[in-house]
C-alpha cells in the first residue's frame, strides 16, 4: 500500500471528521437532532476521495457519486422540513462541501482543502456571533455598506487618475480614493460601537468614539462632565483614550497610504500612543464605576452618509491642491502653514494628503512628517481649548497634563526619527 494514499485518505477522512463534530456539537449545545454527526461527515468525505479515485476505472463515477450524494442530503432536508418545520440547511450545504473536499484531496489539492475546511468550520462556528452581529445592523447600516461597495468599485474605477483643472490641481481619483479610506475607517468604528451594544463606560465610548472622531468626543464627554463634575477622571479619561486612539488613527491612515512614511512617523506616534493608554489607565484605576448611553448622535452617528463622503472628497482635494499649489511657490513653510490651519478642524484629511504627497514624491518625507505633527499637535490643542470651554478648568487640567505628556513624546520620538534616518 502506498504511502501517499494512506496519508491524503486519512486527511479527507479527518476533515470530514472535523466538520462532523462540529455540527454534532452545535446540536448537542441545542438539543436538537441532525441527519448526519462526525462518522457521517467523515464518510462523505471518503465517499469523494473514492469517487475520485474510481473515476479512474468508471468514467462518469464522479457525478453518479454526487448525483446520490445530492439526492440522501436532499432528502433529509425534506424529512427535516417535514418532521420540524425548519428550514435551515447549513448541515446539508456543510455535506456536500465535505464531498468536493474528499474529491480535492485525490486530486492532490490536499492543502486547499484543509485551509477550505478550515475556513468552513470557521464559518459554521461564529453563528452566535454573526446572530449578535446581525441585530445590532439596521437598515440604514445595510445602505451604508452598499454605499461603500459603490464608492469602491463603482465610482472609484471610473474616475481619471491625473491632475486635472486649470492649475492642475485637482485629482478625481485620489480625492475619491481618500473618501473611500477615511469612510471605511470611520465604519470601522462605527461598527465597533454597534456590535459592544448600546451602555458602557466612559472609556470604553471614548475607545470607540475616538476611532471616528476623537473631537466629537471630546465635546460630548465635556457636556457630560457638567452634569456629573464628580466623576472627574473617568471623563477625563475617556476624553483622553480617544485622543490616543486619535494617534493610533493617523499612523495608521499614514501606513495605508506610504508605509514608508508611516514607519518614519512611528517612534513619534507610537510613543505617544503609549504614553497616553498609560496616562488613561492611571484615571481608569482612579476612576468610578459608571455607564453612559452610546445614543449620543455625535459618537454613535452613521459615518458612511454620502453627503459626508463628498464633503470629506472635496476637503481633501482642496488641502491637496493648496499644499501642491503653496509648496511650488513658498517650500515647506506653505506646506506647515496649511497643515496648521487643516488641523484645526481635521486631522485626517492632512495626513492622507502630505502622505499620498509624498508617495508620489511631490513632497519630502521629512515634510510630510513635520506637517502631520503639526496637523495633531494643532488639533491637540483644539481639544484641549475645548475640554477647558466647556468642561471646565478642572477637567481641562487634567487634559492639558495629557496632552503634556503625549505631545511632548510624539515631539521627541520625531527628533529621534530624524536622528536615525540622518
Amino acid at each position: 500500500m502506498e504511502y501517499d494514499i494512506v496519508k491524503s485518505l486519512l486527511i479527507a477522512i479527518l476533515l470530514g471528521f472535523a466538520i462532523g463534530m462540529q455540527r454534532s456539537m452545535t446540536y448537542i449545545y441545542k438539543k436538537e437532532q441532525t441527519f448526519a454527526g462526525s462518522r457521517t461527515f467523515a464518510l462523505i468525505a471518503l465517499a469523494g476521495y473514492l469517487a475520485g479515485w474510481l473515476e479512474r476505472y468508471i468514467s462518469g463515477f464522479i457525478f453518479i457519486a454526487m448525483a446520490v450524494i445530492g439526492f440522501l442530503v436532499g432528502l433529509s432536508y425534506f424529512l427535516k422540513v417535514k418532521t420540524s418545520q425548519k428550514r435551515g440547511m447549513t448541515t446539508q450545504i456543510a455535506a456536500i462541501i465535505t464531498f468536493v473536499l474528499g474529491l480535492m484531496v485525490w486530486f492532490d489539492l490536499e492543502n486547499y482543502a484543509v485551509f477550505i475546511g478550515v475556513i468552513m468550520i470557521i464559518l459554521l462556528e461564529i453563528k452566535p456571533r454573526l446572530r449578535r452581529i446581525e441585530s445590532h445592523i439596521s437598515t440604514t447600516d445595510t445602505s451604508a455598506v452598499i454605499l461603500l461597495l459603490a464608492m469602491s468599485f463603482v465610482v472609484l474605477p471610473v474616475l481619471p487618475d491625473q491632475m486635472i483643472g486649470p492649475y492642475k490641481l485637482f485629482n478625481p481619483y485620489k480625492t475619491w480614493l481618500m473618501a473611500v479610506i477615511i469612510s471605511g475607517i470611520s465604519f470601522v468604528g462605527y461598527v465597533a460601537i454597534k456590535v459592544l451594544g448600546q451602555k458602557h463606560g466612559v472609556f470604553l465610548t471614548g475607545a470607540a468614539g475616538g476611532l471616528i472622531s476623537s473631537t466629537a468626543v471630546s465635546v460630548s464627554l465635556s457636556k457630560m462632565f457638567q452634569k456629573r463634575n464628580e466623576l472627574l477622571n473617568n471623563y477625563a479619561g475617556g476624553i483622553a483614550v480617544a485622543a490616543t486612539f486619535m494617534y493610533l488613527r493617523v499612523l495608521f491612515e499614514a501606513f495605508v497610504i506610504h508605509p514608508e512614511l508611516a514607519v518614519r512617523l512611528a517612534p513619534a506616534y507610537i510613543g505617544a500612543s503609549l504614553a497616553g493608554l498609560v496616562f488613561s489607565y492611571y484615571l481608569f484605576i482612579h476612576s468610578k464605576a459608571v455607564e453612559i448611553s452610546l445614543e449620543n448622535p455625535s459618537i454613535a452617528k452613521n459615518p458612511l452618509q454620502l453627503s459626508e463622503a463628498i464633503k470629506f472628497g472635496l476637503i481633501f482635494g482642496i488641502i491637496y491642491g493648496a499644499i501642491a499649489f503653496v509648496q511650488t511657490r513658498y517650500g515647506n513653510i506653505g506646506v506647515y502653514i496649511v497643515s496648521l490651519v487643516s488641523g484645526i478642524t481635521d486631522v485626517d484629511a492632512i495626513t492622507l494628503s502630505l502622505s499620498q504627497m509624498a508617495k508620489d514624491s511631490k513632497l519630502a518625507n521629512e515634510a510630510s512628517m513635520n506637517g502631520i505633527v503639526i496637523a495633531s499637535v494643532t488639533n491637540s490643542i483644539v481639544k484641549l481649548i475645548i475640554v477647558y470651554w466647556i468642561g471646565g478648568a478642572r477637567l481641562g487640567w487634567k487634559l492639558m497634563q495629557f496632552f503634556m505628556i503625549t505631545l511632548g513624546i510624539m515631539l521627541a520620538g520625531l527628533l529621534v526619527s530624524e536622528r536615525l534616518i540622518f
